[in-house]
C-alpha cells in the first residue's frame, strides 16, 4: 500500500488499524504490474501537465512533478528503484517514491483522478503497444510459412479427412492454410486496437470529476481517439479484456492445431516430415530417441491462453456495477496470454526453419486411400452426363473392383475400369493421375498449382501491407 511522507498508508486517516499481512499479500499485485511502469509514468506526466493546462495547479508543481516523474523512470530502468509488496502496485509505488523525493508537493499528481481510471489507462496503453507487436509476430510467422509454400507448390501430398487419405494435394496448399489462419488472427487484433482507442483518463472513481479537466487534451496527448462516455462503464469495463485474451486463445489454437499435426506427421508411423536435430530432445532411458517437444510445449500452452480467457469471463460473469477488487486479476491473466502467445509464435518459428517434408513418402502414401475417386466420380458425369449420385455408385464399385484386385484406382487398366461401365473412355487413366487431380483444381480457393502462385502473390502483398 502506498504511505505518505511520514510512512503511512494513504488511506491511514481512514482506517486506523493496519491490515493483516495475508491480505497485504494477496492484495498485491506489484509483482505483475510493475511492467506497467513506463505507461504509468507517461499518463501520469499528462494528467498534471492537463491539470497545469487548466490551473488546476501551478506551473512549479507540475515542473516538480513531470521532473520527479522522470527521476522515477530513470531509476527504474536502471533497476536502481525498489519495489516494495507493501505498496500494492506499481501505482502506488511511484507515488511513494514521488513523495520521497518532493514531498507534501507529489501529493497533486493525483488530484483529479482515482487509481480506477489511471490503471485502466496504464492498461489501455500497454495493450495497444503490444498488440501491435504480436500483430509483427504474427506477420514474420506468416512470412516463414509463404517461404516454405513456395519451395512446396509442387509437392503432392494425400489431404486428409477423419485423419484418412481423401484427395491429392499441394504441400503448399496445406501450409496456406494456415497462413489463412494468421490473417484471421491479425484482423482480430487488429479490430482490438479500435475497442482500445477511447480514453478512460478523467472518469476518476467512477462518477468523473468536478475539476475542471480538459479529457479530450488527454486524449489527443495519449494518442487515444476519443475520451469514453459514461464513467460508470469505464471502470467496470474489461471487455477490451475478454477482446484479447480471445484473440490470444484462437491464435493459440491456430498453433495448436499445426503442433498436433506435424507431431503426427513427424512419428515413425506417418513419417511424412523431418525435424532437425535443433528442434528435437532426446530420452532419459531410450538412447534412439528424437522427440518433438517444442511441438508439444506449442500445443500445451493453449491451454493456459483459454483458461485465461475462461477465468476473465468468470471473475465478470457476477460483478454488478461498478468497480471491484475482483477486476485486479485481469492483468495477470493479460500478462501472461501475452507472454505466452509471444514465445509461442518465435517458437513457431524456429519449427517453420528447420524440418524439412519427406517428399518420397508423402508421394507415396497418395497411393494409398484411392485418393482420385473424386476425380473418377466427377468425370463420369461431365463426361458422360450422369446424375453425380449415379456417378458416385458406379465409381464405388470400381473402387471395390479395385481393391479385390489389390490395387488403387489409378492403378487399374482401361479394360477394368470399363467393365463396370462401358462407356467409359481412355481420357479416365489421365483424370484419375494424381498429379493431374491436384492440377485439376482450379476453383477459387482450389488447391491447384496455378491458384498457389497466384495466391502467394496476393498473401506477401496483405502481409506487408
Amino acid at each position: 500500500m502506498s504511505k505518505n511522507k511520514n510512512n503511512k498508508p494513504v488511506w491511514s486517516s481512514r482506517i486506523n488499524q493496519k491490515n493483516i499481512s495475508a491480505f497485504q499479500k494477496i492484495g498485491s499485485s506489484l509483482n505483475f504490474d510493475k511492467r506497467l511502469f513506463r505507461e504509468d509514468i507517461s499518463a501520469s506526466i499528462v494528467h498534471v501537465e492537463m491539470l497545469e493546462k487548466q490551473k488546476i495547479i501551478s506551473l512549479s508543481i507540475k515542473n516538480k512533478i513531470v521532473w520527479g516523474l522522470k527521476r522515477i523512470l530513470n531509476e527504474i530502468i536502471k533497476k536502481k528503484f525498489t519495489f516494495d509488496e507493501r505498496n500494492e502496485d506499481i501505482h502506488m509505488s511511484i507515488e511513494k517514491r514521488l513523495f520521497e523525493i518532493l514531498g507534501d508537493d507529489a501529493g497533486f499528481i493525483h488530484t483529479a483522478r482515482s487509481r480506477n481510471d489511471q490503471v485502466l489507462t496504464d492498461l489501455k496503453i500497454w495493450l495497444k503497444k503490444s498488440t501491435n507487436e504480436i500483430i509483427e509476430e504474427l506477420d514474420m510467422t506468416m512470412k516463414i510459412f509463404l517461404k516454405s509454400a513456395e519451395k512446396n507448390i509442387d509437392t503432392i501430398m494425400p489431404g486428409f479427412t477423419h485423419l484418412k487419405n481423401a484427395q491429392p494435394i499441394s504441400f503448399a496448399h496445406y501450409l496456406n492454410a494456415y497462413i489463412e489462419m494468421f490473417l484471421r488472427d491479425k484482423k482480430r487484433f487488429k479490430n482490438n486496437l479500435e475497442n482500445l482507442n477511447e480514453n478512460p483518463l478523467g472518469v476518476a472513481a467512477f462518477s468523473g470529476t468536478s475539476f475542471n479537466i480538459d479529457r479530450i487534451y488527454t486524449t489527443k496527448k495519449l494518442n487515444f481517439e476519443k475520451p469514453t462516455r459514461n464513467s460508470i462503464d469505464t471502470v467496470s469495463d474489461r471487455d477490451f479484456v475478454c477482446d484479447f485474451l480471445y484473440s490470444v486463445s484462437i491464435c493459440s489454437i491456430h498453433i495448436s492445431r499445426f503442433s498436433e499435426e506435424f507431431i503426427i506427421w513427424n512419428s515413425d508411423i506417418f513419417n511424412l516430415i523431418n525435424l532437425n536435430d535443433k528442434i528435437v530432445t532426446g530420452s532419459s532411458i531410450m538412447p534412439q530417441k528424437k522427440n518433438p517437444d517444442p511441438l508439444e510445449y506449442l500445443r500445451g500452452k493453449s491451454g493456459i491462453t483459454m483458461g485465461n480467457l475462461i477465468s476473465m469471463m468468470t471473475i465478470l460473469k457476477g460483478l454488478p456495477l461498478s468497480y471491484f477488487k475482483d477486476l485486479q486479476d485481469d492483468k495477470e491473466l493479460i500478462f501472461s496470454s501475452f507472454d505466452h502467445i509471444k514465445s509461442c509464435l518465435r517458437v513457431l518459428r524456429e519449427v517453420l526453419t528447420n524440418f524439412t517434408p519427406n517428399k518420397k513418402r508423402m508421394l507415396k502414401l497418395t497411393k494409398v486411400g484411392h485418393i482420385t475417386a473424386t476425380d473418377l466420380a466427377d468425370f463420369i458425369v461431365k463426361d458422360l452426363n450422369y446424375p453425380f449420385r449415379k456417378a458416385y455408385s458406379i465409381t464405388s464399385k470400381i473402387v471395390n473392383m479395385a481393391e479385390k484386385k489389390g490395387k488403387v484406382i489409378n492403378e487399374l487398366s482401361l479394360k477394368e475400369i470399363r467393365s463396370i461401365d462401358k462407356k467409359i473412355n481412355e481420357n479416365v487413366l489421365k483424370v484419375i493421375d494424381t498429379r493431374n487431380s491436384v492440377i485439376s483444381k482450379k476453383s477459387y480457393g482450389g488447391t491447384s498449382f496455378e491458384n498457389i502462385k497466384k495466391v502467394i502473390k496476393k498473401y506477401k502483398k496483405e502481409i506487408n501491407g
